[in-house]
């Protein structure tokens, strides 16, 4: 047998023996060890949120529904061979109608390097690139602080440079937290023997927010201390077949506690055709509603504040009001409610800052936008309603992949604490 093929068996059997760890992970319960934290950002230019995961300090941008981590990679860089195992399960979710930039490849000369799809959630273009292994580091947690660094290796696929075109300025690629079996959350998972579950805590434009991955509490300074999972409300976490985003079961929607009218159906998962149903997307800035649950949304929204002197529509937000016309309350500037009625009888309330944006010293928006207007979704196949980034800051939310459920603490703001106030200064074992 030639050293090439030699090679290249190492690394087929490497690959599937990760493969394999994987898909163990979903059958049977492991035994807890240290969940691992990192410090997450929001970027004002682009509303993306970073996590700082990879050595060397690039970070990497959070997208929910993304199947894979993948970054640049240097000229010469290990591959994954294409008989893989894993390069059958990375190669899984095609983009539908991606545009392509230039592919990116090179590695170490393999004679069949397996290529896999590295997806832009913020340019809606697609990049083709070698398989590799990245390795990424973060420190062990007890919820309470960072204890010690640890370092991982993850399977991720290589992007060509104009890839990161529309990220953050010196982010590396993107992290996927989708439920792919390649996704960040179930590559620590299977690596580090942790829990199938990752917490995040997004944070507002110029404060630190925190994510946790593998379990555990999650604790964050006030007066006194709050472990604010302690105080989650769950609601089952549903499958769309034709792509690996979240989505949650919503019933209906109300504003100020009265049930908007929506057409029949509406706010349904089609799960023939993979279409409607609500999805989780830290990709996009602002919930976005279609248009036939827009107008009625934003109807009501704007018939509940009538009596909240106007300002000039600014976009993408068409109902603005003045500033100093709205009360000022410590959950921020109040309008009114919006209720996301949730399976099962819960409601996710969006109420102050999250049901509303400063877009000036002057205006304040109603912060939902119409999906007809915007650019291309950061979730396939025509999701009813994206909750977005905006409307999950100052929350804690917790995607359970173990028990397949959804967490959600409601805005902080209002036990007087908020993401940026985690303790990231090192403790203790």
């Amino acid at each position: 047998m030639s050293s090439s093929c030699k090679i290249a068996l190492v690394l087929s059997l490497l690959a599937a023996s990760l493969l394999c760890a994987l898909a163990a992970g979903d059958g049977q319960h492991r035994p807890p060890s240290k969940p691992i934290l990192t410090r997450l950002a929001k970027d004002p230019a682009t509303s993306l949120y970073t996590a700082s995961v990879k050595n060397g300090g690039g970070q990497l941008v959070l997208d929910l529904a993304g199947p894979l981590v993948w970054s640049t990679c240097p000229g010469q860089h290990r591959t994954i061979p294409c008989g893989a195992g894993v390069c059958t399960v990375a190669n899984r979710n095609h983009r539908p109608n991606c545009q392509y930039t230039a592919g990116s490849n090179g590695g170490d000369g393999g004679r069949c390097a397996c290529s896999s799809t590295a997806y832009n959630p913020a340019s809606g273009q697609c990049g083709y690139g070698d398989l590799t292994t990245v390795q990424l580091s973060a420190n062990a947690t007890d919820g309470k602080n960072p204890l010690f660094q640890v370092w991982f290796s993850a399977v991720a696929s290589c992007a060509p440079q104009p890839l990161l075109g529309s990220l953050p300025s010196g982010v590396a690629g993107v992290a996927g937290l989708s439920r792919a079996p390649l996704s960040l959350p179930l590559q620590v998972a299977a690596q580090l023997k942790v829990e199938k579950k990752f917490a995040l805590c997004l944070p507002t434009a110029g404060s630190d927010g925190a994510a946790i991955f593998g379990g555990g509490p999650f604790w964050l300074q006030a007066a006194p201390p709050q472990q604010v999972s302690d105080r989650l409300r769950y609601t089952p976490l549903l499958k769309n077949p034709k792509n690996s985003a979240y989505y949650i079961g919503v019933t209906g929607l109300a504003v100020n506690n009265v049930q908007v009218p929506l057409p029949p159906g509406a706010l349904s998962l089609s799960a023939r055709q993979g279409t409607g149903g609500v999805a989780v997307s830290t990709a996009t800035p602002y919930t976005a509603l279609r248009s036939d649950i827009y107008r009625p949304v934003r109807d009501a929204f704007a018939a509940a504040t009538a009596g909240f002197a106007r300002a000039p529509a600014t976009g993408p937000f068409d109902l603005c009001y003045q500033k100093s016309a709205l009360p000022s309350t410590r959950i921020g500037l109040y309008t009114a409610s919006i209720d996301l009625m949730l399976a099962g009888g819960q409601n996710w309330t969006i109420v102050g800052s999250s049901a509303v944006v400063e877009v000036s010293q002057a205006a304040a928006c109603f912060a939902f936008v119409d999906m007809g207007a915007t650019a291309t979704p950061a979730v396939d196949h025509s999701p009813a309603v994206i909750i977005g980034g905006h409307q999950m800051e100052d929350n804690l939310v917790v995607f359970d992949l173990e028990k397949w459920q959804f967490g959600f603490s409601g805005l902080l703001l209002g036990t007087m604490t908020r993401c940026g106030n985690f303790d990231f200064s090192m403790g203790s074992q």
